[in-house]
């Protein structure tokens, strides 16, 4: 098994902040990898340590072979790099904001133009190479960046939230870009996501990141299978009672109480669904609401975590307001 990125016990810390924690992972050469959670979790801080944009705190890590502390140079020539925010210059065309790039790796003239047309070809941007960029959409924009992180011949391109922002139609079409770019230019693909159906279109393998720490690894297919067939849904007056008595039985594979909400892991949900009635019947639950489906990304996150990635941004949203007050109140004490 051959590997673009080797990750041993990696970690990084922001004083007394532990933003990733030992952290152990390889990526094989020509997947697409992703890194999956909240906002806060650590996702980034992985992406930029990697391509050297962050120095470890400790631990050990190659991408492409090269070591990210003896040999960034190295490193910097193997990688491609889309980041959250916008990056490309708006008062530039398509083609110059390329070509600037192009010139920085040291590509000749000849090598700029074939790339250049490659590249716009791959991203659907012919007919807009020479429109200031400040005319694109939003849509346009993160496909250039794509493009320009694509002129080097990149090993491994790192795509940091590659659709945050965007509508579903848009994501939908930056998704096949990704799936097209890394069969036809056999590139590594690792993005970050907080987006479930995003991990699970793209990736052929998923890692979620919680708190810095890695809980789940694998094919976003075993991850959801592991946890059940199907996910019964219910909306009860008395969810705590009623996930005692059910606990008795063992047809139900994992049992989760979220505020007013059980989740309910199965096999033939179908079937079961009018045997968990007639038992909420028969306890004198009350049962608001009740729904089937396949298990999701959420569903792998909220079985090791607890809680859904909406509510860990929430919680990292809230932790950052606190951290922010505290702070005005320190420089108000001054």
């Amino acid at each position: 098994m051959e590997y673009a990125i080797e990750i041993e016990e990696l970690s990084k810390k922001f004083g007394d902040f532990t933003a990733v924690s030992n952290i152990n992972l390889n990526i094989e050469k020509g997947e697409i990898f992703g890194l999956l959670g909240p906002n806060g979790a650590g996702k980034t801080t992985i992406i930029k340590t990697l391509a050297t944009l962050l120095q470890p705190t400790s631990g050990f890590a190659e991408v492409w072979h090269h070591n990210i502390l003896k040999e960034q140079d190295a490193v910097r020539r193997s990688i491609g790099i889309v980041f959250q925010d916008p990056s490309v210059d708006t008062e530039l065309t398509g083609r110059e904001n390329l070509d600037f790039h192009a010139r920085m790796y040291g590509l000749n003239r000849e090598e700029r133009e074939r790339r250049i047309n490659e590249v716009f070809d791959l991203v659907e941007l012919n007919d807009r190479a020479k429109v200031f960029v400040k005319f694109y959409s939003g849509g346009m924009q993160r496909r250039l960046e794509i493009a320009r992180g694509l002129m080097h011949y990149p090993k491994v391109l790192f795509l940091d939230e590659p659709t945050l922002g965007l509508d579903a139609q848009t994501r939908r079409r930056v998704w096949a870009y990704v799936k097209r770019l890394n069969k036809e230019e056999k590139v590594t693909v690792v993005l970050t996501t907080h987006y479930m159906e995003e991990a699970d279109y793209l990736c052929d393998r998923v890692a979620i990141i919680d708190h810095g720490k890695i809980i789940a690894l694998d094919k976003p297919n075993n991850l959801k299978n592991a946890i059940g067939e199907d996910i019964i849904s219910l909306r009860v007056s008395d969810g705590g009672n009623f996930s005692d008595m059910l606990s008795k039985f063992e047809f139900i594979k994992e049992m989760k109480l979220h505020d007013d909400f059980l989740f309910l892991s199965v096999e033939n949900g179908e079937k079961m669904i009018p045997r968990i009635m007639h038992l909420a019947h028969e306890d004198g639950v009350f049962v608001h609401s009740v729904s089937l489906r396949k298990p999701t990304l959420e569903d792998v996150f909220l079985h090791f975590t607890g809680r859904t990635i909406r509510e860990q941004e929430a919680s990292a949203k809230e932790q950052n307001r606190m951290k922010a007050k505290a702070s005005m109140r320190m420089g108000g004490k001054r």
